[in-house]
């Protein structure tokens, strides 16, 4: 990225960090106003539900006192019982004494001229039946809501349902509506109808039109819901006062989100945290490239090559994000990963295949890592795989202090790892100390054998070896003449793209496989 790119990002950035908060802090302002007149929507609603299960509990109290009554219906003492339940029970304002849904005799007539009720439109969970009905002996043309038994019914002005004064700072209006019948039976002021049918298009929550907030509560016994609404022109006064509180927060938060961003940039822009960030994150990958006998291109193992996958797709290989890391210390954590990756990725493949080995590249730092034998260790018996199975690579410069290398190639090999000498011959001191150490194997770098034809130092290390008693595994072998040539001086492994190119997990799984069934 360009500093001028890099600028218009940063400046970008810090006008974000400037207005989200500021914003954020009128939102905020407006939502704590809204929600506190929603509570106070809700809270009326719910002293109105309340109000309403009190005068149902009295319906049925006054049906049980009813029920006590032991003389004859519509006797003189019956009238008189049934005034007096309709007089001594506040929200009562008849009571009928029913036969098979006929009205014979109420509080308020001796013979009852009303027509008999229909079917119950609702029974109660407790046995109660219940109406929404015009039926009186008054003839008066208004809603009433009834509950009744076999013998009686207790008729309730639904107005007195929602009488209920408010608490609040502002007016606020409620209506009782049939859950069933969508019908609007009492209100203190009118409620359209198209309102009530948005509330049960959202499953009745909270909803905002046309100047108002409207919140319902259900009464599920009776099959009713009370719907409380009020207007919105005092919300913005109490918004006004919610902002005097949030914008002076909103500024100081603005001013230290663009500290932390400009922080945050810096962070991003430094390598070793995006190394330790993808470290941490696991991001890395290990890709396998097969290391086949040169003598019967039969598989005999694989070198463990890591990738940082970008987010472009591409991979980083590691010749670039190695000496970041040895740069930076972080050589020993990368390293652990790697190998608790190889083991995730090939544990059981290399259980299954026990004559079958994976090579992993270790850093001059992770020869005094105390964390790496006992992470080895570990592992190997996790996945019960053989200490033999599991090879070390180390470069030339692993070797530059023979005094930390010596030993630890010794407790590596005592271990059972194999000791490789990786990218062989690249330095200036490889014929001095060579003799010395105790290794396994000698890769001869790809540089050595892409200039077979013109230079003569491979034929002098390929002797070197051969007099050490070691193996060599040749690196970059791409051509069958290179084949040819090193088969032919006595090399006995190989890798390169003549064979395959370093895969993913699955896909070297797949390659070896077949590489094992041919003949």
């Amino acid at each position: 990225m360009t500093t001028r790119h890099l600028v218009s990002l940063v400046t970008g950035i810090l006008i974000f960090s400037v207005l989200i908060p500021i914003c954020l802090s009128v939102w905020l302002a407006h939502r704590q106003a809204e929600e506190k007149f929603v509570q106070d929507l809700d809270r009326y609603s719910s002293r109105v539900l309340i109000r309403t299960n009190r005068v149902v509990s009295q319906a049925k109290e006054a049906l049980t006192q009813l029920q006590a009554f032991k003389g004859e219906p519509c006797s003189h003492e019956h009238l008189l019982e049934m005034r007096r339940v309709a007089f001594s029970w506040r929200y009562v304002q008849e009571v009928m004494y029913i036969d098979n849904l006929k009205p014979v005799c109420s509080s308020l007539e001796q013979v009852s001229k009303a027509p008999a009720f229909p079917s119950p439109m609702r029974v109660t969970p407790d046995g109660y039946d219940a109406w929404l009905t015009r039926q009186n002996d008054l003839g008066i043309n208004r809603y009433m809501a009834v509950l009744g038994t076999k013998q009686y019914v207790v008729m309730i002005d639904p107005a007195s349902l929602i009488d209920v004064i408010p608490f609040g700072a502002w007016p606020i209006e409620a209506a009782l509506v049939g859950n069933d019948s969508n019908l609007i039976f009492a209100s203190s002021s009118p409620l359209e109808q198209r309102i009530w049918e948005q509330l049960q298009h959202q499953n009745l929550t909270p909803l905002q039109s046309r100047g108002s907030i409207y919140v319902v509560k259900e009464v599920p016994d009776l099959r009713f819901s009370v719907v409380a609404w009020a207007s919105l022109n005092p919300l913005k006064e109490s918004w006004h006062q919610q902002l005097l509180f949030w914008l002076p927060f909103g500024s100081l938060v603005s001013l230290l989100a663009a500290i932390f961003v400009l922080r945050i940039l810096r962070r991003l822009q430094s390598p070793r945290n995006r190394l330790m960030d993808a470290i941490n994150a696991r991001e890395f990958v290990v890709h396998y490239q097969p290391i086949v006998a040169l003598d019967s291109g039969k598989i005999t193992g694989a070198e463990a090559l890591t990738r940082w996958p970008q987010t472009d797709g591409s991979l980083l290989s590691p010749d670039i994000f190695v000496p970041l890391a040895e740069q930076t210390g972080l050589t020993s954590r990368l390293t652990k990963l790697v190998i608790e990756k190889v083991f995730e990725d090939m544990g059981e493949w290399l259980h299954h295949h026990p004559d079958q080995h994976i090579s992993v590249n270790l850093a001059p730092a992770d020869l005094v890592s105390a964390e790496l034998p006992p992470l080895l260790g570990r592992l190997l018996n996790l996945w019960q795989i053989p200490p033999k199975q599991i090879a070390l690579e180390l470069t030339e410069r692993g070797f530059a202090d023979p005094k930390i290398s010596v030993p630890a190639i010794a407790r590596f090999r005592r271990s059972g790892h194999p000791v490789y000498i990786d990218d062989f011959g690249t330095g200036y001191s490889s014929l001095s100390y060579l003799q010395d150490l105790d290794v396994d194997t000698l890769k001869i770098d790809k540089s050595f054998v892409d200039a077979l034809e013109y230079k003569n130092v491979t034929p002098h290390i390929i002797e070197m070896a051969k007099s050490l008693n070691l193996d060599m595994v040749a690196e970059g072998i791409e051509t069958e003449g290179q084949l040819e040539w090193l088969r032919r001086h006595g090399v006995q492994y190989g890798q390169g793209w003549l064979y395959s190119k370093a895969l993913p997990k699955a896909e070297f799984i797949l390659w070896a496989e077949h590489n094992l069934e041919q003949e």
